[in-house]
């Protein structure tokens, strides 16, 4: 028998292997336990580590050549497998010489807005610099980590495909808000009232044709002003089911804008206004809301709300883990994943984003010593995807409420220790205006000696 990939093996299958074996004895098993990743399946690295627990008459063949990654990026993986108290048999060597060479870079931004703007600088200048984007990843721990990243690439028109996820801007609650920025500079936009209305409890097709009949004046127009609207909302609230009524005059009241309100502040209120209405459409309201804070942020430069819409509604392929779509522009695109979904692949360049504590690993394995080695090997394969550009991205702060600036300090994760930040090129950039700077990861910067510096700069 021949088994392939042992290392995801659950116990089950290892009764079921060991019960054919009392047939034949002759098996061969390959499998590396750095790759064990799949401990929610009922996985175990175990099975391989204590095979010949299991197997009587094992003889064991570390393969320590690799043939995809170069040398600089394979001391960074061995750094990280030296840090693990167990595991990681193989210590990595490059089998085949790798031309041009590039040190992975270890670049600490501001935020998750510049980690954003960072990333996409430096994918178009590998790009510029023959990597096609098909060839560049940009990998996470999480499905939502790419969410700010995704608005960033729509708005310079980088095409891009999504695996391990719905992508952010194809979410229902996302495109519920887009809606309403919609609507802020174009109040005759009757599938953008036709979505919003639809959310208000009780309110399906038919009443939400009455309510907008409502709006209309003596020539069956919609006015064209949201003051001209809100003149005429106490038509629609006679349509509208009672229990609506104090969500829907929040609603009309934050369409309205005022003229010395900044654009971003208008979107927040929007943003507030609407959070009534997903948290009585939607069952995981808490982390819909959550994710709409990535889309205030976007109109932070935009000088209209519904210029932020028209950027980022239309429509590209879908792309979840089972649906690749069809290719987009110029028949290439740059590709972003979940860890576990990239497991297996390679690639050229790869950008490891959130690279700090909490996200990478994730708080929700810290529960036991195997769900953080089992992060520590997550973290391993993002890192063994790439093979010859390696960049990971730690921002500083997080922010809670973007308007206002409440954040809180992040910390690296703790799987950069001083031994794998020595085989990296550290960059800090200290604000946006500095953000080409990554692209240069020659440049070694002793970051966390200029922590204080850095913070007093950004007050």
């Amino acid at each position: 028998m021949l088994v392939d990939e042992f290392q995801d093996v659950n116990l089950l299958q290892l009764d079921i292997l060991r019960a054919l074996r009392q047939r034949d004895p002759r098996l061969t098993i390959v499998g590396d336990d750095a790759q064990a990743i799949y401990g929610f399946r009922g996985a175990s690295p175990r099975y391989l580590l204590d095979a010949e627990q299991y197997f009587d008459g094992l003889t064991t063949i570390t393969l320590n050549a690799n043939y995809r990654s170069s040398a600089p990026i394979l001391d960074v993986a061995n750094a990280l497998a030296a840090d693990a108290p167990e595991g990681f048999c193989a210590v990595l060597r490059e089998e085949v010489p790798t031309m041009g060479t590039v040190q992975p870079a270890l670049i600490h931004c501001v935020d998750e807005r510049q980690q954003s703007v960072v990333v996409a600088e430096r994918v178009l200048e590998l790009y510029e610099q023959g990597i096609a984007l098909q060839r560049q990843a940009v990998l996470f721990r999480a499905a939502h980590h790419s969410a700010d990243l995704e608005i960033e690439l729509s708005r310079r028109r980088i095409p891009f495909i999504k695996y391990g996820g719905l992508r952010y801007l194809e979410a229902a609650h996302v495109k519920d808000l887009l809606c309403a920025f919609r609507l802020v500079d174009n109040p005759r936009d009757e599938m953008a009232w036709f979505r919003l209305l639809q959310l208000m409890p009780g309110v399906g097709p038919a009443k939400t044709r009455r309510a907008v009949d409502a709006l209309r004046d003596s020539d069956r127009m919609l006015p064209l002003s949201m003051e001209a609207i809100s003149q005429r909302w106490a038509h629609v609230r006679h349509v509208l089911p009672s229990e609506t009524g104090e969500m829907s005059q929040a609603l009309i009241g934050a369409l309205c804008s005022t003229s010395d309100e900044p654009l971003v502040v208008h979107a927040d209120r929007l943003c507030q206004a609407m959070a009534p209405l997903i948290i009585a459409t939607y069952d995981d309201a808490t982390p819909r809301l959550e994710d709409l804070s990535a889309l205030v942020l976007a109109c932070s430069d935009a000088t209209r709300l519904s210029d932020v819409a028209a950027a980022h509604a239309l429509d590209p392929p879908a792309s979840t883990g089972n649906l690749a779509g069809p290719p987009m522009m110029d028949e290439d695109w740059l590709v972003l994943s979940t860890v576990h979904s990239a497991k297996g692949l390679e690639f050229d360049a790869v950008h490891v984003i959130h690279a700090a504590d909490g996200n990478f690993p994730s708080d929700m394995s810290l529960g036991s010593p195997e769900g953080l080695e089992e992060e520590r090997r997550l973290f391993y394969v993002a890192v063994t995807r790439a093979r010859r550009n390696l960049a990971i991205y730690v921002p500083l702060r997080y922010h809670h409420h973007r308007v206002r600036d409440e954040h809180s300090w992040a910390q690296p994760s703790r799987f950069l220790s001083d031994a794998v930040r020595l085989t990296m090129a550290e960059v800090v950039i200290a604000d946006e205006a500095s953000a080409e700077d990554a692209d240069s990861p020659q440049v070694i910067i002793d970051s966390f000696g200029a922590v204080s510096s850095q913070i007093s700069q950004l007050w």
